[in-house]
């Protein structure tokens, strides 16, 4: 599968035509995630699920955002090329609109709904966003829906004493997407994660670093062992991956670099 973030500076200028690319080079599964047009990429639910059905694509998954993040007292919006405040349109998110995701995502026919990024900078935000994670994973049961929590890097990193990652594994009863990347970057062997809480991963992220870990590459191109990875697939519980390059300036050349590797390695 492929998580749409990828084709982020582009999908909005043309919704359809990037997704027909993205069936065309051997994809056929999606995980969405916050579009510039609102909604579902200027979709209904049931409208972007029969789109994507109609070219070969099934929708799996759709990331949203945990509780809203606030700018640190004083910090100032970062600034475009032209010098003008940079205009970010507001995003709904799980502590404020729950209920309303849950809903939208589940008349979709979606299996899965996924936290993408939640703040976690001190205690007592790692607490009131644990809160919202579980509160969201018992609607999202409700619901018929699986709920999932996506890491980055700074999950593994330790604050106030406290790991967040490891706090959200045992405060909570939720899956776990893991972003196999960022989980490596943050120090975290995601196969030791497997034999820690077996079952628990079901939906992973595949993307590629390089060797100081801060480049992202293509899957195959940089130095991350995918091969030991899927192997311990049975382990993690793995259900789906999707693949995902923050941003690439060719996101089609990335996309199908990563497919034709992963391919090969999987047989």
């Amino acid at each position: 599968g492929l998580q749409l973030f990828t084709f982020f500076n582009e999908i909005d200028n043309d919704v359809e035509g990037t997704l027909k690319k993205i069936a065309a080079v051997g994809y056929k599964e999606i995980e969405s995630a916050f579009s510039k047009k609102g909604g579902y990429y200027g979709m209904k639910p049931k409208e972007f699920a029969a789109y994507l059905t109609g070219i070969g694509l099934s929708w799996k998954s759709h990331h949203v955002l945990g509780a809203p993040f606030k700018l640190p007292a004083g910090a100032k919006m970062p600034t475009m090329p032209d010098g003008k405040p940079m205009v970010i349109p507001p995003m709904r998110n799980l502590q404020d609109n729950m209920q309303e995701l849950v809903d939208e995502v589940a008349e979709g026919g979606v299996e899965y709904l996924v936290c993408a990024n939640t703040p976690i900078g001190s205690l007592e935000e790692i607490n009131k966003s644990i809160e919202v994670l579980n509160k969201t994973d018992e609607a999202c049961k409700k619901a018929g829906l699986n709920f999932c929590y996506h890491n980055h890097d700074a999950e593994f990193h330790t604050v106030e004493g406290k790991v967040p990652y490891e706090m959200m594994l045992t405060q909570t009863t939720m899956k776990m997407e893991l972003d196999l990347a960022w989980a490596t970057k943050g120090g975290k062997d995601p196969v030791e994660l497997f034999k820690e809480h077996p079952g628990r991963f079901p939906l992973w992220h595949v993307k590629d670093l390089d060797a100081s870990m801060e480049i992202i590459l293509p899957v195959g191109s940089g130095t991350i062992d995918y091969k030991r990875i899927f192997d311990a697939s049975k382990k993690a519980g793995m259900k789906h991956f999707f693949v995902e390059h923050d941003m690439p300036k060719d996101a089609l050349a990335s996309i199908t670099e990563s497919f034709a590797y992963l391919s090969k390695m999987l047989g």
